[in-house]
């Protein structure tokens, strides 16, 4: 994919290419479903123009600049989302940084000076819901107005819905914020996963329960506290394990500071791994305090019969099926 985070390199590196875009507009915090659907969109329309797949996206979040107190926590990074879209066939990324000199464009501004000039669009692609320009005074209708002014053409798509939701990044914060990492990962169109370095505990585990793997991690968006099925991956060997992760404050050993520790089912062999990610798969119970280390080290070795079977059910593809209806076995 070629980056571009300037108005000036996209320019310089359009008109040297000396092929039209297509262009997707938006954050794409989480790169979910919906926005999926807004690429897929774009890869048909640029097919048809013989475009190139295009992204334009803001870093910072535009919230961040215009009302911070108000800005949400984010699913993802933006290396995250451009290594998605990447995989999902988009050819340029256009990442702009957000400043109030920015947002203070008018939406003839942004058209002209970004859309057209930046990045050669031929073809638009936005969501229903979609705002730009001052104040946010520009909407999709208006976008197709300006499209017709200066030769583009404009594509919007409505929202994707998802067992019955709208898919949004709103809504997934929220079901995993709440522990439903299942329903998350489906909207998601993957599991929900943190990533970060491991580190050294407090030593407890080792001690008086389990050995874990700690996790120390700058996600902003965590799982609600409790008991998960995981998968965890080691970033460096990709090497992949099937384990039980617990999130929260550890209250048993009266903790105070949210932490991540991951047991992996089948023990681990050789050197630990230096970065991790952990994808949720699936709830087992709430986090709780108990009478001492012995019963929660009882607790969890129920956890694990539990998460092993959970595992060799979605593994052995008897998950593919359930009351006639078609499980994604991927995002159990």
């Amino acid at each position: 994919m070629k980056l571009f985070r300037t108005l000036a390199e996209a320019e310089r590196g359009v008109a040297l290419s000396g092929e039209p875009s297509g262009v997707c507009i938006g954050n794409f915090d989480g790169v979910h479903l919906g926005h999926q659907a807004l690429i897929g969109r774009l890869r048909e329309e640029c097919a048809v123009l013989g475009a190139k797949p295009s992204v334009l996206t803001f870093d910072p979040h535009p919230a961040r600049v215009l009302a911070p107190e108000r800005a949400p926590r984010l699913l993802s990074t933006v290396e995250q989302r451009l290594a998605w879209m990447s995989a999902a066939g988009v050819e340029q990324a256009l990442v702009l940084p957000f400043t109030p000199e920015f947002a203070a464009m008018t939406p003839e501004e942004f058209v002209e000076g970004v859309l057209v000039r930046a990045a050669g669009a031929r073809v638009v692609v936005v969501g229903a819901n979609f705002r730009f320009g001052r104040k946010q005074s520009g909407d999709a209708a208006r976008l197709a107005e300006l499209g017709e002014r200066h030769g583009f053409i404009t594509r919007v798509v409505e929202g994707v819905y998802a067992r019955g939701r709208l898919v949004s990044s709103t809504e997934i914060r929220k079901l995993v914020e709440s522990g439903n990492v299942r329903m998350a990962g489906r909207l998601l169109g993957r599991c929900f996963a943190v990533e970060g370095v491991v580190v050294s505990g407090a030593g407890i585990g080792s001690r008086q329960t389990v050995p874990t793997l700690n996790l120390s991690t700058e996600a902003e968006v965590l799982p609600g506290a409790g008991v998960y099925v995981t998968r965890a991956t080691d970033i460096g060997s990709g090497a992949q394990w099937a384990s039980v992760t617990n999130a929260g404050v550890r209250p048993t050993f009266d903790g105070e500071q949210f932490v991540i520790e991951t047991f992996v089912l089948d023990g681990l062999r050789g050197e630990a791994p230096r970065r991790l990610r952990v994808e949720f798969l699936f709830r087992l119970r709430d986090e709780r305090r108990f009478a001492d280390a012995a019963s929660l080290k009882a607790q969890i070795l129920r956890d694990v019969v539990r998460a092993r079977r959970y595992h060799a059910w979605i593994g052995s593809g008897s998950g593919a099926r359930r009351g006639g209806r078609a499980i994604l076995t991927r995002y159990p």
